[in-house]
C-alpha cells in the first residue's frame, strides 16, 4: 500500500516469530501505551505445516515494495531463520530492524539469524523493544 499524506507518518511494526514467539509477543504488546498510534502486524512462522502462510521473509519483502510509511521490523523467538533474508531490504528503504536479545528468547534461532544478517539496528529484550518502538514512533 502506497502511503498517502494521512498515512505517511504512520508506523507499521511487523513482529515475526515462531516457537516461543507468543511469550515475546505478549511481553512486547503488554507494555505498549494505550494511545500508541502504530499498526502492529504479527507474522507467525509455522514450521510444521506445508504452507506459505505466515512466511515472515515474504511479508517483510512485500512491505519494502508496497509501504511508503515508517517501517520497523522485529524478529523474536523462533526456529530457523525466517525473516533474516529480508532485513537488509528493510534498512535499504529506511526502515529500522530489531532482534530479540538471545538470552530472553525461548528459541533463539530466528533472532540469531537476524543478528548474523548484519542488518540489525538493535538487540533488545521484548520490554526494551517496546520502549524502542515508542521512541522511534515519536521521533522519526
Amino acid at each position: 500500500m502506497k502511503a498517502n499524506s494521512a498515512t505517511k507518518d504512520l508506523s507499521i511494526v511487523c513482529v515475526g516469530g515462531s516457537a516461543g514467539g507468543l511469550d515475546a509477543y505478549t511481553r512486547l504488546l503488554r507494555h505498549l501505551p494505550a494511545d500508541m498510534v502504530v499498526a502492529i502486524a504479527i507474522a507467525n512462522h509455522l514450521r510444521t505445516l506445508g504452507t506459505w502462510l505466515h512466511k515472515i521473509t515474504g511479508f517483510l519483502r512485500s512491505l519494502t515494495h508496497h509501504w511508503d510509511g515508517k517501517l520497523i521490523a522485529v524478529i523474536v523467538s523462533g526456529f530457523d531463520g525466517d525473516g533474516a533474508a529480508a532485513l537488509c531490504g528493510i534498512k535499504e528503504v529506511g526502515g529500522i530492524t530489531i532482534a530479540q536479545k538471545l538470552e530472553t528468547a525461548a528459541q533463539p534461532d530466528m533472532p540469531e539469524s537476524a543478528i548474523e544478517s548484519g542488518c540489525i539496528d538493535f538487540v533488545l529484550s521484548p520490554e526494551d523493544i517496546t520502549k524502542e518502538i515508542v521512541r522511534i514512533a515519536h521521533t522519526v
